[in-house]
């Protein structure tokens, strides 16, 4: 009776650890990163934004392509870094532009989160480094450089990328900030089948002072939009400004063409139009650096304040900022000049120093420990 009873005991409590009983927890399987990442995704769903999701899914894209088929345990310091070598000596997709540092960074930041979702970045994260980003890549167009872009992309079969251009040096929008332009977010004023004057406002930007922002328009950016939007007189407003489209060849030269334009869809990418217009022009240009060109005449003009750079841009770096301190000292200095008085000049206030009772040398004196 008592071997019987010591029999199922054992059995009980075989049954006890089996189920993870006794504080003994049962080990967890390691997953495949491509099945970390969509169990990270799906924790992220109802915290992020659409926009936000897109956007580390897109980053994602070359680390499941590194990364996808191994169990995350097996993702190191030494892999990581090659990844980063790997990923800097490609090309971005549709370009001829090498991957940027800026762009591998922010992949290992997602990575990052991925892998402390497991528990695991912690013994990594003094082995892993971030690359060095350039902080001297953002350049102002010439006035000289403007020109001949401009030549060249009008003879570009891209269409709406000089519309593009002028709208982005002449008023800051980012990339993302064009394509997501629809006819509803402009506010123009016509006359006589023209657009005479107007507005515009930023509905989705990746900064919260980037979204909901205002910037008038400049009269040749109007000019643009006026032969632009003629194109589309069926447009709603919920009618992308810059909508997407088919390219095809035709005639005996098969010489490309855009049709089917749907304005119910973003345009989507035009870098190689783009990089075929700088080639054109000869001139070396990344379009974000018409967004740069903007700050940067804003930035030059010392009658425009600090805030109302950043209250048209949205968001100016402080690096850019400081970059133009010397124009905003000679700024400073001609507004401190309107508050020189002429009574100075003629010695009124030197008088009214000089004390009637004869202490003026005490009380003004310097104190010997102050000259030692």
């Amino acid at each position: 009776m008592g071997a019987r009873k010591n029999e199922l005991a054992m059995g009980a409590r075989k049954n006890e650890l089996a189920m993870g009983a006794g504080k003994v927890a049962k080990r967890r399987r390691t997953p495949l990163f491509r099945v970390a990442t969509e169990q990270w995704l799906a924790s992220k769903k109802h915290l992020w934004s659409r926009n936000t999701l897109r956007l580390h899914e897109n980053l994602l894209k070359p680390l499941l392509a590194e990364f996808g088929g191994r169990l995350v345990c097996d993702i190191d310091a030494e892999s990581i870094a090659a990844y980063q070598q790997k990923r800097l000596a490609q090309k971005c997709r549709g370009s001829e532009r090498k991957v940027s540092a800026s762009t591998v960074n922010h992949e290992i930041g997602t990575l990052r989160q991925v892998l402390k979702s497991q528990k695991l970045w912690r013994d990594l994260q003094d082995d892993v480094k971030l690359l060095k980003e350039r902080t001297d890549v953002g350049k102002a167009l010439s006035y000289e450089d403007e020109e001949r872009l401009i030549e060249a992309i009008g003879q570009s079969r891209t269409p709406g990328l000089l519309t593009m251009f002028v709208l982005a040096v002449d008023s800051g929008l980012r990339a993302d900030e064009l394509r997501n332009l629809r006819h509803r977010d402009l506010g123009l004023t016509w006359s006589n089948g023209a657009i005479e004057s107007g507005w515009l406002t930023v509905s989705k930007s990746k900064t919260d002072a980037g979204r909901g922002r205002t910037v008038p328009l400049t009269r040749r950016a109007c000019s643009a939009l006026t032969v632009w939007l003629a194109r589309f007189p069926e447009a709603g407003p919920d009618s992308y400004v810059f909508p997407a489209y088919k390219v095809g060849v035709n005639g005996n030269k098969r010489e490309a063409h855009a049709y089917g334009f749907d304005l119910g869809k973003p345009i989507g990418d035009w870098g190689k139009a783009w990089e075929n217009a700088c080639a054109k022009a000869k001139v070396r240009c990344r379009w974000h650096d018409l967004r740069h060109t903007f700050v940067t005449r804003l930035l030059e003009n010392p009658s425009v304040s600090e805030q109302t750079a950043m209250a048209l841009a949205g968001h100016i770096s402080k690096s850019m900022l400081a970059r133009y301190s010397h124009i905003r000292q000679v700024a400073k200095e001609a507004a401190i000049a309107t508050l020189e008085r002429d009574d100075f000049e003629a010695g009124l206030l030197q008088n009214s120093l000089q004390s009637s009772d004869g202490d003026s040398e005490q009380r003004f004196a310097v104190p010997e420990k102050a000259l030692n």
